[in-house]
């Protein structure tokens, strides 16, 4: 079983019910829509095409929203401006000349000082701010290039005090709360206010999405910490913070990010360019593939393709890729990490990995919020972990979380006896096990009620002819 969860994008290249199922069947776990582009209609297609899909394939599959987020961006040009480095350039609220550039925020101008860096293009075209005054920054270009109409701003010295989350935004969260997506992915993250505002606003739709915090600045690399703490996950979202950082400091800036979430058990998904020479290639380079097993060594939870499943020519084969190359990396994984628990349920899930270290039995978890699953995973076992809810929603979520695989949904029951029972019963009644095969269980001794874990079982021959003595 592949431990390291796939997400792909929904695009042009893929939005039809055969390449989805061809894509679970590769191995997809998790399937992600871009709200910077496509309509609500569209993405109401798409939603359905997946959930058949899933149906189709008998497999779980998930689905994330990628919410577009304040995307800084310049206006329209006439063309392609061709720049040169020492020229000046103007990035206005308000262009009024021919060589002004205007910004979809103006009220940034007013919060970058002298000094400030400004880069565009992903960060391929970078100036310094020389002068200003109330309406335009005037630049002074560091190398030469090429910029065209409503390309990306980024502003790696300057806080910039806006919110995460727009008007659009919330529009778009009411549209994934209306079809009960699993995962939000907030864009543009600066600090913890962000994800608390997220939740303000979710909480009035009654919508509970886990939040994957997209880390993309440098204001959000130096409040990390206070932002794992109130996000379910992390996004190593490498395109803007190339264009902050350098993409010499990614490698080292990608470590950190998923130490950090492996540390609190928060799944992490690394993006952006994993094979990028596959939108027009059917093979990778070396390069990528090396990528690609970097960040699995690192501790990855998934990795992500975008425009490689969206537009690419080669969608199903960039899969193919991502899974073997996972697969393999497997083989010599530094599994059983050992870190520190953080409570009572945190404790058993560790006990559990310490079992099946010594036993090399799998280990099933009991979960009803998936919390148990996750902890689990947090560890890093080197056997198969299996997770059984009585949520599809729950099971869903699992999709993207390390090494966990959803078995099935299970009725639910406040006696753990007994569930324990209907558990064994339908694995022998459908021959997904021998008798003879035994596994590490962990449940609460009070079934159904979120984080109350409290119970280790090795269930072997005798211990499921014991459970068939308690009559259900």
């Amino acid at each position: 079983m592949r431990r390291t969860k796939i997400v792909v994008t929904i695009g042009p290249s893929t939005q039809d019910v055969e390449t989805i199922e061809a894509l679970i069947n590769k191995g997809v776990n998790v399937f992600r829509l871009n709200f910077s582009h496509g309509t609500h209609a569209e993405h109401e297609e798409n939603i359905k095409k997946i959930r058949q899909a899933s149906k189709n394939t008998g497999r779980v599959v998930a689905i994330l929203q990628d919410i577009s987020g304040p995307k800084v961006r310049i206006g329209k040009i006439d063309g392609i401006l061709k720049l040169k480095k020492g020229d000046l350039l103007k990035l206005c609220k308000k262009a009024q000349e021919k060589n002004e550039l205007e910004i979809s925020y103006p009220a940034i101008v007013d919060m970058v000082a002298l000094g400030d860096e400004v880069f565009f293009s992903d960060g391929t075209i970078k100036s310094l701010v020389i002068d200003k005054d109330k309406n335009c920054l005037t630049l002074k270009l560091l190398n030469s290039g090429e910029l065209t109409s409503f390309k990306g701003v980024n502003f790696p010295k300057t806080k910039l005090n806006i919110s995460a989350i727009t008007k659009k935004d919330e529009a778009d969260l009411a549209f994934g709360a209306k079809h009960d997506i699993d995962f939000v992915a907030l864009s543009f993250v600066q600090c913890k206010a962000d994800i608390l505002k997220a939740k303000k606003i979710l909480k009035k739709l009654n919508f509970n999405p886990f939040i994957i915090a997209k880390i993309e600045t440098a204001t959000a690399m130096q409040n990390l910490d206070e932002i794992l703490q109130v996000s379910d996950g992390v996004m190593v979202a490498r395109g803007d913070l190339g264009a902050e950082f350098g993409v010499t400091k990614l490698p080292r800036i990608q470590k950190h990010i998923i130490k950090k979430a492996n540390e609190l058990n928060k799944p992490s998904i690394t993006a952006t360019q994993m094979l990028s020479s596959m939108k027009e290639n059917p093979f990778p380079t070396r390069a990528e593939v090396s990528d690609i097993a970097n960040a699995v060594y690192d501790g990855t939870d998934a990795v992500m393709l975008s425009d490689e499943t969206a537009v690419g020519k080669y969608p199903l084969e960039a899969v193919q890729v991502l899974h073997d190359t996972i697969k393999d990396v497997e083989k010599e994984y530094p599994y059983f990490k050992d870190f520190q628990v953080q409570n009572s349920s945190d404790v058993v899930a560790k006990a559990a990995v310490q079992m099946s270290e010594n036993l090399k039995d799998p280990i099933v978890t009991f979960t009803t919020s998936g919390y148990s699953a996750k902890a689990i995973s947090r560890f890093r076992p080197g056997v198969n972990v299996y997770a059984v809810s009585h949520s599809l929603k729950t099971h869903r979520q699992l999709s993207l979380i390390w090494g966990v695989r959803p078995l099935f949904v299970m009725e639910k029951s406040d006696n753990p006896s007994k569930l324990l029972y209907l558990f064994v019963k339908k694995l022998l009644d459908e021959n997904r096990i021998s008798k003879d095969k035994q596994f590490i269980v962990t449940m609460g001794s009070v079934s159904g009620k979120a984080g109350s874990t409290n119970l280790i079982r090795l269930l072997d021959k005798e211990g499921m002819e014991a459970v068939f003595k308690y009559k259900f």
